[in-house]
């Protein structure tokens, strides 16, 4: 039985027992002995102090009868010992004495075969009294004859049984220096295979304090464990460890260390690291490079990215997708469709075929800018390239006919998706969900989700809390309130965002005091509030005119460190506009910018709203000028901003020059363009351009509604209205009738 005193007098017993045998080794322990890594818990089993001690079994056989009683054993039945059902009682003692086990296997060392065989059995059998030493033994029997697979498997044993006290045995000298060496590689190899940290970083500590020296790549293993893992700090000792005990960095040590600190944003780190690379002679590869490019682009230094691809090709190496792909990306997030489209173009004069990532992420963007057409060209071109899509490549152009409405268009690709023999996944879901959510269709969308269950994909946080949204927006929150129950009884754990949902549902169509109930909840859960939730607050306010509620939150947040963005301030500002305090909004406005942040396209149209309706046109022209300055495209919404202020002080030709202007750069009017022109054209009586301006209208397919009516018809008298309402009867069913036709 393995002895469960102290593993650390264990091991100071085991290194005095094998002090003779250290004496002659080549290597000294170092002065400084101490964990790099603190563990919670104990890894080890307690290593016996000395040989087991065999039970007091008098006229014990010897080992050299067990030797060749398996010898004959074997040549009479040769499948003896070959599984566990063959059973013999006459090894008995073997099983129950770890000592006496112990000298069998040393005395048939010279068949390695044949002890693995005959190890492997009395492993199996019920009763056996386990021992680090005989695995040790094991090990040491197959090291000897190189029969480094089956050794493998002796050490997946020890793990599998937690004897982790076999480190040190190998490590206090019961088996040769090189030997030892050699298994605790392997261990470490096969920790670092199940990707089991702890351990390897243990066995890692051990062998530098000793003296041993990991294989380094056992150390590129752990590296790279950690690194997928997040816990660079971790990499970061390994690798100072590495080098302060003279184990030398290959290619891929620094490449993982490269993509550890991409990964954790530390760019600068990156580079200083590729200078170090240079410095010890270790250059540079294609998979260096493309590492740096990808963390590069991912902290938007795009520029500095594009140039170390130009250093790939004045050093001769070797471009691919992998190295323009995440450039692409770059480019693309920040809304530079021409750089992307370059990027792609260099791309294929260098010979680095497109993969369906780079058409994938082409297909993603356009598709975020409501360019289904375009995207779908793109789906095509992959096509005629004999690149296969896959189910990313659905998934987005699902995305794209959801996003414009054309839920119809997503079912067919759908359809499609599956006669490809792709499988749909809870992302294909999701966004067709949403995609029903969008258009209000809540009953379809629960049966969808229906259909996912029984297709054996089970909704997840993201299908909850998209039902849940697409409740609080048709205004159904005694249904957003079921999803978000059937999603506790299904234990999943609501997410901030989740709950931020329902928080915004109960505030819009429910109970407010619900909402803060909501919020309490989401802290005793540990999601402290933040800037979002902050937001939805003050919007609420907001929306009340509760300009002291709003203020003190917006407090709040400075003193508990949280830093207002362009959201909070412009819901701010709105409160001021609406109560009439102009002057108090300018002030917020200029807060905003005092503190850093970018206005918005929001921003600056509510101020210019409420500027231009109350008359105060040369401030709405002073913002109007300084958005476009930064940068800051107006869009519909903003030019009729401008166009009502302009009609309302009656400068009818300045407010045709913004209207023209509008269309001009591409932006197209809305009805309540039209109706703002209309109503004072009519105020002004001249109803033939009033009309035309409605023919106009509905020859786009813009549809009036009871607001433009109105603005046409208030200034007529009975009987010229009852011919009027005639006309434009005739004109709205022409319009109608040349809608159905087109679809």
């Amino acid at each position: 039985m393995v002895s469960q005193q102290s593993p650390y007098v264990s091991s100071m017993t085991l290194c005095i027992r094998a002090s003779r045998a250290l004496a002659t080794t080549p290597f000294s322990l170092p002065l400084k002995v101490r964990f790099l890594f603190p563990f919670s818990f104990s890894l080890l089993h307690s290593c016996p102090s000395s040989f087991p001690t065999s039970p007091s079994v008098p006229d014990s056989p010897s080992e050299t009868h067990y030797k060749q009683l398996i010898f004959n054993t074997i040549e009479e039945k040769p499948w003896a010992f070959c599984n566990t059902n063959w059973v013999s009682n006459q090894f008995h003692a073997l099983i129950v004495d770890p000592h006496l086990f112990i000298r069998v296997l040393n005395s048939i060392r010279e068949k390695p075969r044949i002890a693995l065989r005959f190890f492997r059995w009395v492993e199996m059998q019920p009763g056996v009294k386990r021992s680090e030493l005989a695995f040790s033994v094991m090990l040491d029997i197959l090291v000897e004859h190189n029969l480094m697979r089956s050794a493998y498997w002796v050490v997946e044993r020890v793990i599998t049984f937690h004897m982790h006290g076999i480190v040190d045995v190998l490590i206090c000298g019961y088996l040769k220096l090189d030997v030892s060496i050699k298994l605790l590689d392997l261990l470490l190899l096969v920790y670092s295979r199940k990707l089991m940290v702890d351990q390897s970083l243990w066995i890692f500590d051990k062998m530098l304090r000793n003296g041993l020296l990991p294989d380094v790549k056992n150390c590129n293993r752990i590296l790279s464990i950690l690194r997928d893992k997040s816990l660079v700090a971790k990499a970061r000792e390994v690798y100072r460890m590495m080098k302060e005990f003279g184990i030398k960095p290959t290619i891929v040590t620094y490449n993982t260390m490269l993509d550890s600190f991409c990964k954790e944003g530390e760019v600068q780190k990156s580079i200083e690291l590729l200078s170090e690379m240079q410095r010890t002679h270790c250059f540079p590869n294609e998979v260096t490079y493309n590492i740096l490019i990808n963390g590069l682009t991912k902290n938007c230094k795009l520029d500095e990215a594009e140039g170390l691809i130009r250093e790939m090709l004045k050093l001769g190496l070797k471009v691919s997708a992998y190295t323009y792909n995440p450039l692409i990306c770059g480019y693309l997030k920040k809304g530079l469709l021409v750089e992307a489209l370059r990027i792609r173009q260099e791309m294929v004069n260098k010979g680095a075929a497109r993969t369906v990532v780079t058409y994938n992420t082409f297909m993603y963007s356009i598709c975020r800018c409501g360019r289904i057409s375009g995207a779908r060209q793109q789906f095509i071109d992959m096509l005629k390239m004999n690149v296969i899509p896959d189910v990313v490549s659905y998934n987005t152009l699902i995305y794209g006919y959801c996003r414009v409405g054309n839920i119809w268009e997503a079912f067919l690709l759908f359809n499609e998706l599956r006669c490809q023999n792709l499988v749909p996944t809870i992302v294909t879901y999701n966004t067709l969900i949403d995609g029903l959510c969008r258009l209000g269709d809540l009953e379809l969308a629960r049966n969808l989700k229906d259909t996912m269950i029984t297709e054996g994909i089970f909704p997840d946080i993201f299908t909850y809390t998209i039902l849940v949204n697409g409740s609080c927006k048709v205004g159904n929150l005694s249904a957003a309130k079921e999803f978000f129950n059937e999603m506790l009884r299904k234990g999943l754990e609501p997410d901030r965002f989740a709950y931020t949902t329902q928080i915004v549902g109960e505030l819009r169509f429910g109970d407010p005091a619900r909402a803060f109930s909501l919020q309490e909840e989401m802290v005793e859960k540990g999601f402290l509030p933040d800037l979002i939730i902050y937001n939805v607050f003050v919007h609420q306010h907001s929306k009340l005119h509760d300009i002291e509620g709003a203020t003190k939150l917006l407090q709040k947040m400075i003193n508990i460190g949280l830093i207002p963005d362009h959201v909070t301030y412009t819901s701010i500002m709105h409160t001021y506009l609406e109560s009439g305090h102009l002057r108090k909004a300018r002030e917020i406005f200029h807060e905003a910018l005092s503190r850093g942040l970018s206005p918005t396209v929001v921003t600056y149209t509510v101020l210019i709203h409420a500027h231009a309706a109350r008359g105060f046109l040369a401030l709405a022209f002073i913002y109007f000028s300084e958005m476009q300055e930064k940068g800051i495209l107006p869009n519909v919404i903003t030019y009729n901003a401008m166009i009502n202020g302009l009609c309302k002080m009656r400068r009818i030709g300045l407010a045709y020059k913004f209207f023209a202007e509008m269309e001009a750069k591409g932006i197209l009017p809305n009805k309540y363009s039209y109706t703002i022109l209309i109503n004072e054209i009519c105020d002004i009586g001249n109803w033939q351009e009033s009309l035309r301006l409605y023919q106009e209208m509905l020859d786009r397919g813009i549809l009036p509604d009871s607001c433009t009516h109105s603005a046409l018809l208030k200034q007529l008298d009975k009987d010229c209205n009852l011919h009027a309402v005639r006309h434009l009867e005739s004109l709205v069913l022409e319009c109608e009738g040349s809608c159905s036709a087109r679809t």
